[in-house]
């Protein structure tokens, strides 16, 4: 009987064969470092426009429509102890109870009771309030905005806000800069406290959306309109750069000063072969030379979302800077490396 062959073979232990051959240097294609390299510059400016266009996504004004001429407004009584000056026109609607004028007077505006104009300034100010309520994206801040520097934005607090020392609010040189603070519950100031503004922002840009009532303490100054939703209380002494706002409540005064904001024109003027030109609101400039100035109030800046010298569009010009440098190096080098490898084989 024939057995079956069960002799065991094994293979060589020479080492298989590369399923690629190594290309040398000189015969690989230059091009595809190159590719890589435009390929990270146009990721590089994909990340700086769309890095730019976040920054850039900031909040636009609280449209107030008729509602814009009142530094108080109210809905049940205006009530003032002491020489208050109000610099803007006060309005009530539907209630008619205005008291403490005199002491208190009415400067740069009139004053409207329960008259078609009140009515419509309310009606504006309560679809104000719904619109600033509603905004988004927003940062969520604590309770209390003592020590903050914020950059411009709309800031939430879920139930209370306030404010025992000073805020910071930097418009980063945009004199168009908005911000806005929306508090779900109430809004309250403690004595001597200030809101800061830097760099450009102005009081006109700046809203307080309370979702009760606001009180601003005894001696404090504080910058931009409060649209309140029931009532409004500033203690005495207290200076307002803004507009007091209350939609369904009162608004009560004792001896402040409440200032309708004014927002300074931003324009840009070039002056031809230097000299002075005169900034409205912001003073005398002289440009040696000639060159393009930005107008509005003092440090107005570009007047746009996101500065030139802005380090995201440094840091973004600069990475694609690198990579096309890298780019044109490897590719000249392939190149270069190539066209040794021919002179030799010649």
């Amino acid at each position: 009987m024939i057995m079956p062959n069960t002799s065991t073979y094994h293979l060589p232990a020479a080492p298989f064969a590369r399923l690629q051959p190594d290309v040398p240097i000189a015969r690989r294609p230059w091009w595809r470092p190159a590719l890589l390299g435009v390929g990270g510059s146009l990721l590089a400016l994909v990340i700086v426009v769309s890095t730019t266009s976040v920054a850039s996504a900031a909040p636009t004004d609280v449209n107030l429509a008729t509602a814009t001429p009142f530094a108080v407004l109210a809905g049940s009584t205006i009530s003032n102890t002491g020489p208050t000056t109000i610099a803007g026109s006060v309005g009530l609607s539907p209630g008619s109870a205005v008291t403490g004028f005199p002491p208190g007077i009415v400067t740069a505006g009139t004053t409207h009771v329960a008259d078609a104009v009140a009515l419509q300034a309310k009606n504006d100010l309560t679809a104000a309030f719904v619109d600033a309520a509603a905004r988004t994206p927003f940062s969520t801040t604590t309770s209390d905005l003592a020590g903050q520097n914020l950059v411009p934005g709309v800031y939430k607090a879920p139930s209370s806000m306030g404010l025992t020392g000073s805020v910071t609010l930097n418009g980063g040189g945009d004199a168009n800069a908005v911000f806005i603070f929306i508090a779900g519950s109430t809004l309250i100031t403690s004595s001597s406290s200030r809101v800061v503004l830097t760099n450009a922002t102005q009081a006109c840009h700046v809203y307080w959306v309370v979702g009760s009532s606001a009180t601003l303490g005894t001696g404090s100054n504080f910058v931009g309109t409060i649209l309140s939703l029931t009532s409004i209380t500033a203690t005495s002494g207290v200076t307002v750069d803004g507009r007091l706002l209350a939609r369904n409540g009162a608004v009560t005064l004792d001896d402040d000063v409440i200032t309708r904001p004014l927002c300074s024109t931003v324009a840009t003027t070039t002056v031809p072969g230097g000299g002075t030109t005169t900034v409205p609101g912001g003073g005398t400039t002289t440009v040696p030379g000639g060159s393009t100035i930005p107008h509005g109030a003092p440090g107005t800046g570009f007047g746009g979302a996101l500065p030139r010298t802005h380090p995201l569009l440094l840091w973004g010009a600069g990475v694609a800077a690198a990579a096309a440098v890298v780019t044109a190096s490897v590719a000249t080098r392939r190149q270069r490396v190539l066209r040794r490898a021919s002179n030799r084989s010649e």
